[in-house]
């Protein structure tokens, strides 16, 4: 032990009563307050933190605290100012989104009306509470007797009540305890797929390559290596074609067993000609690459993969990848995917996982990101490692060929030809790999309304889908477990059931509960299951852990159109069959830049390139170069950000509900009501993502 050292007895001999000598000091203005020390340790003794203190030190706290304040003030003040000043110019510069569908002019119908009814009720229930007739004060419900009964109005009021509590609460109550049914399923589900997350975690799971392929075949003549082909369908890819097939072009594996297919569905001429000279390009440095066009567009995805895939000289090769035109895969997938195969003839997909380059981007991509984690490091995953099945992302995958032409095919029938595939190759008995350590960068949607059309493509197919494989699944030869594990989990809870019950609890019965107290919503269903089921969600992606409370309102945001879309798809209506591609911003990686520049460097040596080519590799070049400058360019459009009415009406209907709760002195209701409705104003009006100048 150290030795106690107490300097203190060597400074007072009578170290217990030792005292001090007060010492004076006489100012003309004194602004310090005298301090008797009584000995050497009366100075570290705890001192009153007010004691010693005049006027005019109170005077400058004060001060400080009221500037304070005032900054906190005017943040505030410019804050909501610039709000008001950019909801302003998009409601004069805003362009109305026009609805294409009638089922999404049906929805805005109903909201609308759900609207006007919210606001009659309002002005009645203020007039109510205005003359005095407050019948909810008590928990039971007081109907007045005939006598007690004054005017007309008091009359009408009476016999709303009566219908109200006899015949609307029972029926939203019902509705109500259903999607709490539904909500605690799929709390359920989400809790079950993060301890299996959590369990691959802790034991380390994950798929293991048996019988690598040796360096030594890759610098040789590669005979061990099997026959890759490479495709990389894109329509109109301007921002996107150049860095996906430069990226493709440098994977890691012998020339001679690697193919690459550019597929090219553009009706832009100029684009045309821009990939066929980027294509040309890497043709002249001996990469096997070769371009294809349809002049007839059927099918989208599906028909220009299902194109591709009949040429002749498919039939030599053993495994297909498959890359969107946003996708940069590093040299070494292949060497990290197609490896998985060997010795395993059951396996027919290899799905690898997604990295984004524009993550930080904006406010909308963070929100994007958390989803995208979890879907990839919990739902794939664990589907992957318990159940070798999952839904193909159509991209940054590896599909053995014969599983493919045993499944069908690709088919046209559906906008999600992807999940298809999964879906008929599961079926089959095939199984599936996820790889979370292998990561594609890709890119977000940077604006809401090419985020809006990728997620009602996304959520209107599976449903489309469902209806086409429903009755394969309940013909096909799996076991039961694997039809209600596909029919129940993978379609109707997590593609079905969360935007129904999301969209139906939050932003229809939570708004009537409110009109309509006889049928109540629980605190719980509101605050502390969507809480933790955010918790959940965003612990895939731990840095995001301050956006919570903004995703978790914007995912019940987003159930608007995530519900017309299933909708749409169920009844096969008319948007269930539209497919629009995703506009790229043509974000490019760190390494993506560098790339750029070093090729920028040798632009100098260009010309001597071309010099070493064959005649007929410079004259296409020649001729390619000439219809580019000959292609006139398009007219730039000014693109501006769009006005959503659906979103838009239901912030003024949660606003409407928001404002009816204070009459029934609601605290938690009223606060989640008013920054919902603030969260649906912000989308309505287009204020969250990429902001068009």
């Amino acid at each position: 032990m150290a030795p106690s050292l107490d300097f203190s007895r060597w400074w007072g001999k009578d170290y217990n009563s030792s005292k001090g000598t007060p010492v004076v000091v006489t100012m003309e203005n004194p602004n310090y307050s005298l301090l008797e020390i009584n000995g050497p340790d009366e100075v570290f003794r705890p001192v009153d933190k007010d004691r010693g203190k005049n006027a005019k030190q109170f005077t400058w706290v004060l001060l400080l605290k009221a500037h304070k304040a005032v900054g906190c003030v005017s943040w505030l003040g410019n804050v909501l100012w610039d709000l008001l000043g950019a909801i302003k110019k998009r409601l004069v510069f805003g362009q109305m989104e026009n609805e294409k569908s009638g089922k999404g002019r049906i929805l805005y119908g109903v909201i609308m009306g759900f609207l006007v009814i919210a606001l009659a009720f309002l002005a009645f229930e203020v007039v109510a509470h205005l003359k005095g007739w407050h019948y909810f004060e008590n928990s039971s419900l007081h109907i007045p007797e005939t006598l007690e009964i004054r005017g007309w109005l008091h009359l009408v009021y009476v016999a709303w009540l009566e219908f109200r509590a006899d015949c609307v609460a029972p029926a939203i109550q019902a509705l109500t305890n259903f999607c709490i049914a539904l909500f605690l399923i799929q709390s359920a589900d989400r809790l079950l797929l993060c301890l299996g997350c959590f369990w691959i975690k802790f034991k380390k799971i994950k798929p293991r390559i048996e019988v690598p392929y040796k360096p030594d075949d890759l610098e040789g003549s590669g005979c061990n290596y099997p026959k890759v082909l490479v495709q990389i369908p894109m329509c109109n890819e301007r921002e996107v074609y150049e860095q996906s097939i430069s990226a493709v072009c440098q994977l890691d594996w012998p020339k001679e067993h690697l193919l690459i297919q550019v597929l090219d569905d553009s009706d832009d001429e100029s684009i045309q000609w821009l990939i066929k000279a980027e294509v040309t390009k890497w043709s002249q440095k001996g990469v096997n690459i070769i371009y294809r066009h349809r002049l007839v567009r059927t099918g989208y995805k599906a028909g220009n993969l299902k194109s591709a895939m009949n040429c002749d000289y498919v039939k030599d090769y053993e495994f297909v990848a498959i890359f969107d035109a946003d996708f940069q895969p590093n040299p070494d997938f292949l060497k990290l995917t197609v490896p998985h195969f060997k010795d395993n003839p059951e396996l027919g997909l290899v799905q690898a996982r997604w990295a984004f380059v524009n993550k930080d981007e904006n406010l909308l991509t963070r929100l994007q990101n958390i989803n995208l984690c979890f879907h990839f490091e919990v739902e794939q995953q664990v589907n992957g490692v318990f159940l070798n099945f999952f839904g193909f992302n159509g991209t940054a995958g590896v599909w053995r060929i014969k599983a493919l032409e045993d499944s069908g095919g690709w088919l046209e029938r559906t906008t999600v030809e992807d999940m298809d595939i999964a879906v008929r190759a599961h079926l089959n008995g095939w199984k599936f790999i996820f790889l979370n350590d292998v990561k594609v960068l890709c890119e977000l949607p940077e604006s809401y309304e090419a985020y809006k059309k990728q997620q009602h493509r996304w959520h209107s197919g599976p449903m489309h889908l469902f209806r086409l494989c429903f009755p394969a699944i309940i013909t096909s030869k799996m076991m039961f477990w694997k039809k209600a594990n596909l029919i129940l989990l993978f379609f109707l809870l997590r593609k079905l059931i969360l935007p129904f019950y999301s969209f139906t609890l939050f932003c229809i019965i939570l708004p009537l509960t409110m009109f309509v107290p006889e049928a109540e919503l629980s605190m719980w269903v509101i605050c502390y299951v969507p809480v933790f089921m955010s918790f959940m969600n965003i612990l895939p992606s731990p840095r995001s852990f301050p956006f919570i409370v903004p995703y978790l309102l914007f995912e019940n945001t987003m159930s608007v159109t995530k519900f017309n879309a299933m909708v749409s798809g169920l009844f096969q209506l008319g948007s269930s069959y539209e497919w629009i591609v995703t506009k790229k911003a043509g974000r490019s990686s760190e390494s993506d830049l560098l790339a750029v520049e070093e090729r920028e460097t040798k632009a100098m040596n260009h010309q001597q390139l071309h010099r070493g080519t064959s005649d007929s590799g410079l004259s296409e070049l020649n001729k390619l170069k000439e219809q580019q400058e000959a292609a006139a360019p398009k007219p730039h459009v000014k693109k501006l950000n769009k006005i959503y009415k659906k979103e838009l009406a239901l912030a003024f209907l949660l606003l409407t509900a928001a404002a009816r709760s204070l009459l029934s002195a609601q605290g938690v209701h009223f606060y989640f009501l008013v920054f919902q409705g603030i969260s649906f104003l912000l989308v309505g009006l287009d204020l969250i993502g990429e902001q068009m100048s």
